[in-house]
């Protein structure tokens, strides 16, 4: 079904016969096609029948709730990608959370307005028509692939000019959709990124405070910088603070600043972060990495919005927006002592989850033909070589566990290693993508485990790089994502926080 803004179907749930009069009330003279169900399990049958493009779905209903609805629709093939906007008076951000947890794309608070209903219904059907346009071209592509591809195979006598020519067109097509599903920063076509750039839209605007949730190297900063870009406070300044860099010492005088004589080296004043993004934005990346006992100052200042200088008296007052971010569950580590339980609750008015690569993998040949247009200036060749079927094949079987920072990292080693040999090769994408392609092919055995060179056996420094990566990648893995303190993957390697987030930065890992 391909819904319009004037025909399309919508199934309004509610178990209150006067909120649903309202509703018909609200949209009887939109031209839309309104079904009712006064119940859950009633409205999994209607949808499963009618097909809505569209369902307004009430929270607190007896028997089957509006959230373990939701969840029945997700889980049915049949209703899985009908939108599902929520209706309830329960406005805490937790049960927003689990709104969208459950599957929703939007939350409207009780009493609802005739103007706020209309205006959400319109954006995600206008979305959802989009999403299905976007499919259709997809598969119209396909199609013009398909027939390409047999007209081709009756005209070539040799088998290799045929794949040569099919890869040659196969890249261009690419390209082409390449350029069509961009947005700002943020490349790729898969569900979970139209996800993520649908939940910027809706956040973008207004005020509120974004976590932005994730792996490392998964593209949050490009995320925070979307946002920013799209909001009232575009014309002011972005602050990026890495959270993991900061010495615990100089927290305080990095965020609020200091006056000159506050502390042993404080031989000049200095604004703070804070100072630095008033009227505009400040990106908290690594969140978590803030040490607890000095969290209650950080959540001073978003409460109040106001803070005093190191060393000064003087109460000052702010206006930023916070943008944080972190690839740790801040719920399980304030549930457990380790995060202030009302800073998440602040920070986590409204939460945007950055998928893995491995869960794009889709997203792949558009991100490394991306990487090549981007690269290949800088590395003086003519123009980037182009991505072959085997190509892509090779890179959508890796797990990439370091995400688009290691794909961009693949990308460039490959770029090098052409000027060289006159063509593009992944074959030899280093000792650890190598494991992690086995590992990953259907049937394939156990990759064996990065150990250390056999007794007589020189590695290379390619090899030795990823022993490294390896190692540093399990540290991580045991001390839990954590960089600093007891335990913490700093402490395990027997180096310096700053030291290893330098070093997780330059791996791609960080």
């Amino acid at each position: 079904m391909n819904p319009s803004l004037a025909d399309a179907t919508i199934l309004m749930v509610d178990d209150t016969p006067a909120n649903l009069h309202v509703l018909i009330d609200y949209l009887d003279d939109t031209g839309y096609n309104l079904l009712v169900a006064t119940n859950g399990h009633l409205a999994l049958e209607r949808a499963r029948s009618n097909t809505p493009d569209l369902i307004l779905l009430d929270v607190l209903m007896p028997g089957l709730n509006g959230f373990e609805t939701c969840r029945r629709l997700k889980a049915d093939p049949v209703t899985a990608n009908i939108p599902v906007i929520f209706m309830t008076a329960l406005s805490e951000p937790h049960d927003k959370l689990e709104g969208f947890q459950a599957g929703g794309v939007d939350y409207i608070t009780k009493p609802i307005e005739h103007a706020e209903v209309l205006a959400r219904i319109k954006t995600h059907l206008t979305l959802r028509r989009l999403q299905l346009a976007l499919a259709s071209a997809n598969e119209e592509l396909e199609r013009r692939v398909k027939a390409r591809t047999a007209e081709l195979e009756h005209a070539m006598e040799e088998i290799r000019a045929l794949k040569n020519k099919l890869e040659a067109e196969n890249v261009e097509l690419r390209k082409e959709l390449d350029f069509s599903t961009q947005y700002g920063s943020i490349v790729g076509a898969s569900p979970a990124l139209h996800a993520v750039v649908e939940k910027i839209e809706m956040v973008a605007p207004t005020e509120a405070n974004v976590l932005i949730i994730g792996p490392s190297g998964t593209g949050k900063e490009l995320v925070a910088h979307e946002i920013h870009k799209r909001s009232s406070r575009a014309d002011g300044p972005l602050i990026k603070v890495n959270c993991a860099c900061i010495p615990r010492e100089l927290y305080e005088s990095e965020f609020f600043g200091h006056v000159k004589g506050a502390f042993t080296g404080a031989v000049q004043s200095r604004l703070g972060r804070f100072a630095a993004a008033d009227g505009g934005t400040l990106f908290l990346d690594e969140v978590g990495e803030i040490p607890l006992d000095l969290q209650s100052k950080l959540l001073r200042v978003l409460q109040e919005g106001t803070y005093e200088r190191v060393g000064e008296e003087k109460t000052r007052e702010v206006d930023v927006r916070i943008i944080a971010a972190t690839n740790r569950d801040l719920a399980v580590e304030s549930q457990e002592g380790r995060f202030r339980a009302d800073l998440y609750y602040r920070l986590n008015v409204f939460p945007i989850a950055v998928p893995a690569l491995v869960e794009r993998l889709e997203d792949v040949p558009l991100l490394a033909a991306y990487f090549m247009e981007r690269k290949a200036h800088r590395l003086g060749l003519p123009a980037a070589p182009a991505l072959t079927a085997r190509h892509i094949q090779q890179l959508q079987s890796y797990t990439w566990p370091g995400n688009i920072r290691e794909l961009q990292n693949a990308v460039e080693r490959a770029m090098i290693r052409s000027r060289l040999t006159g063509h593009l090769s992944f074959d030899d994408m280093g000792l650890l993508g190598e494991a992690h392609a086995a590992a990953a092919a259907p049937g394939a055995p156990h990759a064996a485990p990065v150990t250390s060179p056999a007794p007589g056996e020189v590695w290379s420094e390619e090899q030795m790089e990823a022993f490294v990566r390896e190692n540093v990648r399990r540290a991580l893995e045991k001390a839990e994502g954590r960089i600093r303190g007891p335990g913490g993957a700093a402490e395990l390697l027997g180096v310096k926080p700053t030291t290893l987030a330098s070093r997780l930065k330059s791996m791609g890992l960080g």
